[in-house]
Formats: C-alpha cells, structure tokens, sequence
C-alpha cells in the first residue's frame, strides 16, 4: 500500500512538471539519440505529461537555458551526453536529470577506466591492453582473435575484430578515427547477453543473435536479421547469476537509476563483462525496453519509472 501511494504521489506530481528531452548531440550516435528522444517525448505526450524537446548539436546549450523547465530526460548517447559533461551543467544549476550523476557517467564512458574498476572489484573480465595514438603499439601477450575498440565511443562505432597480425593496423587506423585512445581486448567467443538495471533491479536477461559477423553498428540498428531472445536460453539459475554479476558491475561503477551492462558466456559458461551503457538506447529496436516489456511494463510505464528514480533522491 505504501509503495502503491508513493506511485500515485509521483504520477500526481509529474502532472506539475515540465521536462525537457535532451538528444541529439554532436557524437556518432546522434541519429540513434534523435530516435530514442523521440521516443521518450511521444512517451511522456501519451501520458499528457508537459514535456519539449532540445536537440543539441553545435554548441546550441545556451539556449536550453532560456527556457523553463523541472527536469532533464537525458536521451544523449556517448561523448557530449554521456560522459558527464551535461550532467555537470545541469548539476551546477541545480536541474534534476534522469541517470547517472555526473562524476559516475565520465567513468563508466572511459571503456579502459571501467574494465580497471571492475578488475578491482574482483570483477570477470577478458585480458586487454591500451594504445595511444601516435606510440608504439603495446606488447600482447594474450591469443588472437583480439577485439580492437575506441575507448570513449559507443554503438561500436570503430570496433573490429583482428583475427591475424596483419590486421591489427588498419583495426587501429579506423579506431583511432573516433579516439586518440583504443582497447585492444581478448576476443571472447561465445554467446551475448544483455542485462538491463532499472531502480535497482535487474530485468529479465536478453540474448543476442547476430546473422552474421558481430554485433556492430548495422546488426545493432539496421538489420532485420539480429533475434532477441527474451525470455534467454539460460536456466533460471545462470540468468540469476548473469543478473547478479550485472548489478555489481553497475553498482560498483555509482551508476544509477537506469543503464545496461552487455556480457559474453563463453564455451564453459563463464562470463566476461564487456562494458556499461548509463543512457542505453530506447529506439525500436533497443534492448532495455525489450527486456522491461517482459517483466511488464510498457515503454510509457518505463519512461515515467526511469524519471521516477531520480526524483527518489
């Protein structure tokens, strides 16, 4: 009863509020960001909830700050929206947003930062080294294949897979096109999985079944060929344990309130983190609605529980 009045104080007060959708940006994934604002903001019009879009791009913040507004639905994703740095504004004028505070959202961006925290924590994750623009690339002592990525980019943007020697400079040429910094990871053979956090709960596990090649840019958002699987093919048993590895790797990052932790079951069924989304997707064809419509919520009812949980603090 308490929890049912709590809801209902919420959805009363939100009635009151005014939100701007934030999306857009300047980075590789602005076109996925367009559509997952969108997304929100039909939404949050369903529900006869006060709301506007903001679509930044350029250096058009200012003028956010012209207009009124409650609080921030953040559908920015990687660098300029993901990273902390419009947290950071928001923060500094005392605006609430949804997601992670501005200090855990630099972190869990920084691939490389992120695998040294969870390897902290005692964490499973695959071997990897790091390489700079312009330096030597550094000695590997772990066995092909190798996983080449641009640290601070998402929608694997810049990934390949390096399955010889003589492929791992033109991996690291289109790499370093998206950053001055790349992981050059063990390539963990076996099937993916998806973990999706929402106010602290894990939702159902998906899987993820790739045509062909990887789970790149075109499977992610273009291909009408990737399967979903949700319910997974796991027992119930290993589903817990994937759920529960996933909370630790978002826990231990600060993240909050909403976010998605992809991980890799090898052969043997061991898992391998692979990295953290602090604002995942929330288009067609995104995977945290996907996993919340299993577990009984609708893309409005997710959209309002991920406002909700900041407004908890």
């Amino acid at each position: 009863m308490h929890l049912r009045l709590k809801w209902g104080h919420f959805l009363y007060k939100i009635l009151d509020m005014k939100i701007a959708i934030l999306m857009g940006g300047n980075s590789a994934e602005r076109s996925v960001s367009l559509k997952s604002g969108e997304a929100v903001y039909q939404a949050l019009k369903n529900q006869h909830i006060d709301c506007f879009k903001f679509d930044l791009h350029g250096n058009n913040i200012d003028a956010l700050w012209t207009q009124k507004f409650d609080q921030a639905f953040i559908a920015l994703h990687g660098r300029g929206g993901e990273d902390g740095s419009v947290q950071k504004q928001l923060e500094k004028r005392g605006i609430a947003y949804t997601g992670s505070n501005s200090s855990a959202s630099k972190k869990c961006i920084d691939k490389a930062k992120t695998k040294a925290i969870w390897q902290q924590h005692n964490l499973p994750v695959a071997p990897a080294v790091i390489a700079h623009i312009g330096q030597p690339t550094p000695d590997i002592t772990f066995s092909l294949p190798w996983a080449v990525k641009p640290v601070l980019e998402g929608s694997s943007f810049g990934v390949s897979k390096v399955e010889n020697l003589p492929q791992l400079e033109s991996a690291l040429n289109l790499a370093f096109k998206y950053d001055d910094v790349v992981l050059i990871e063990k390539w963990i053979q076996g099937n993916e999985y998806t973990v999706s956090i929402l106010n602290a709960e894990a939702l159902p596990v998906v899987q993820i079944q790739v045509d062909q090649g990887f789970y790149d840019y075109q499977s992610k958002y273009l291909s009408n060929a990737t399967r979903y699987l949700c319910p997974c093919d796991l027992s119930s048993t290993d589903a817990r344990h994937l759920q529960k590895i996933a909370l630790q790797a978002f826990e231990v990052m600060g993240a909050k309130t909403w976010g998605r932790i992809d991980l890799i079951l090898d052969k043997n069924k061991q898992p391998f983190l692979l990295e953290i989304n602090t604002i995942p997707g929330m288009t067609s064809h995104s995977l945290l609605p996907m996993a919340a419509k299993v577990a009984g919520l609708s893309f409005d009812e997710l959209v309002l529980k991920i406002i909700k949980g900041n407004s908890d603090d």
